[in-house]
């Protein structure tokens, strides 16, 4: 049964001098902490426990995508998913600056594609740099790095498999469990054997051509944006809503604009089957509206969801409860699972954000407590996170249609306004597409939400991620001067309410 009420504090590894080599630990075990899962939280904790002098180690082992595609150590953001996304989002970029260029005066002709294979090139240069740079920090910090697979033979004790096949057991005092998660694939023919996703897609050696993105999610209209503005001819097939769990109204405008901007998009369908064709092409079968369809692409992405890896890691070995829906770690407010010794962090604890600097702050403040004796824990509360489609949308705190459900749609008020940055009116960009949205809590002012649709949401959401942590109410919004003329000033003027019945759209400058 999972453990659902422990101490705040609790009790720190006696560590009042790192032992030496070939010494033996007061409590027997090797190792004081073991993490598994080299991404950024599981590294963070490791360097934590480390410098705060915790023997420790860390496992990490990259098992072959279904395409055979590995990476370095650093775990999901640094090789598949955040660095090598933003840095092809910022080529995308790049390509409309270029197209705006000659409405500034600048006589520059646009390329008509980016070379795809040297982007790949400069992006993965870059990774195996920070790949690096983690074994040299680990080795600064006295962490053992081991490159080996882990799999637990009782609670205390981990049965580990490096690349070559050899064998090895460790023991350590306490756990942190931190192995991320995998793309998810559907259970259709040809799915595994033709399809691609993320963990492919940044390294890809030749140019993905004419793709089909299946999913909905943030990474399938992230990589379908900078695809499109590659001049690929790409299609987003959608099953139901766009980017599920955030809020739906910010969705459908960044679909919107995505379909303006040239990517198509397949809705109310579902991949049925993939095919290979003599001539190299891939034919995607699919149901659409109830018919059955098919079409041709030179590449398939599946970004439907992702799997927690615990699923070989005999967890049941440990005592660790899992929540049989998704696969993830079950644990407290402490990050503590069923198993008292045993800790999760990232993106398999059940229940909290799958977010880069989330694992991070929740490892570090894990360590400290573990092994330094402290007592703050992650607040999970107003994580601030942003989409990087191509108009950025940036949130914290509640959605629109999470404030309705929790405090009922007469206790809040939306401020919306649409608006258009100064720099798209002398090259024509589209008007008025880009949107803020503050969702206020009437009885006491609070703002519950902010959704920033817009260049650089990014760098405005973390600034006035702050604020939502301070509690701030709308009217110190609207008692804060706005930096003229800037993007981000438009959360300093917005009065225009949805029950209002008012135009949100903007006029002048």
């Amino acid at each position: 049964p999972l453990l659902t009420s422990f101490s705040l504090k609790m009790p720190p590894i006696q560590v009042p001098a790192v032992a030496g080599e070939g010494e033996a630990l007061s409590h027997g075990y090797d190792y004081d902490v073991v993490v598994i899962g080299g991404g950024s939280g599981g590294l963070a904790a490791s360097k934590e426990a480390a410098a705060l002098g915790a023997k420790t180690a860390v496992l990490d082992f990259v098992q072959p995508s279904p395409a055979g595609s590995t990476w370095g150590l650093g775990g999901t953001c640094v090789n598949v998913g955040c660095i090598p996304k933003k840095l092809m989002h910022q080529a995308a970029i790049i390509g409309h600056t270029i197209e705006d260029a000659e409405s500034f005066g600048w006589d520059v002709k646009k390329p008509a594609n980016p070379e795809w294979s040297k982007l790949v090139e400069g992006v993965q240069n870059h990774i195996r740099s920070l790949n690096w740079g983690y074994r040299v920090a680990l080795r600064d910090k006295k962490v053992t790095y081991l490159n080996a697979y882990g799999t637990f033979v009782d609670p205390h004790t981990i049965h580990t498999v490096n690349k070559r096949g050899k064998e090895a057991t460790i023991t350590a005092d306490k756990i942190i469990l931190a192995p991320g998660g995998r793309p998810r694939y559907p259970d259709i023919p040809g799915a595994k054997e033709f399809g691609l996703s993320s963990d492919d897609l940044f390294s890809l050696p030749t140019d993905p051509g004419r793709t089909l993105v299946v999913g909905a999610s943030y990474v399938a209209l992230e990589c379908a944006g900078f695809l499109t503005a590659f001049g690929r001819d790409t299609t987003v097939m959608v099953r139901s809503i766009l980017l599920r769990g955030f809020d739906t109204e910010v969705a459908q405008r960044i679909g919107d604009y995505m379909a303006l901007t040239g990517t198509k998009f397949l809705r109310s369908a579902t991949p049925s089957k993939i095919e290979k064709l003599e001539s190299g092409k891939l034919k995607v079968t699919y149901t659409v509206d109830g018919e059955e369809a098919s079409d041709e692409y030179d590449t398939v992405f599946f970004a439907i969801g992702r799997d927690a890896c615990t699923g070989s890691m005999n967890l049941e070995a440990a005592g660790v409860t899992v929540n049989p829906k998704n696969g993830k770690v079950v644990a407290n407010e402490l990050e503590q699972t069923s198993t008292p010794h045993i800790f999760a962090i990232g993106d398999v604890l059940d229940g909290k954000p799958e977010l880069t600097p989330v694992a991070i702050q929740a490892g570090v403040l894990l360590a400290r407590r573990l092994v330094g004796g402290a007592v703050a824990q992650m607040d999970y509360a107003n994580v601030c996170t942003t989409v990087f489609t191509p108009l950025e949308y940036g949130c914290c705190g509640l959605s629109e249609d999470d404030a309705i459900g929790q405090h009922g749609e007469d206790a809040v008020e939306i401020y919306h306004q649409s608006f258009t940055p100064l720099e798209w009116t002398v090259p024509h960009r589209p008007e008025n597409v880009c949107f803020a949205k503050l969702i206020v809590e009437k009885a006491t002012d609070l703002v519950l939400g902010f959704h920033f649709l817009g260049p650089n949401a990014g760098e405005v959401t973390q600034g006035f991620g702050i604020a939502l942590q301070l509690k701030a109410t709308k009217a110190q919004f609207d008692n804060l001067v706005g930096i003229h003329p800037t993007v981000a000033e438009i959360l300093t003027t917005m009065h225009i309410t949805k029950s209002s019945g008012q135009s949100a759209m903007a006029t002048g400058c």
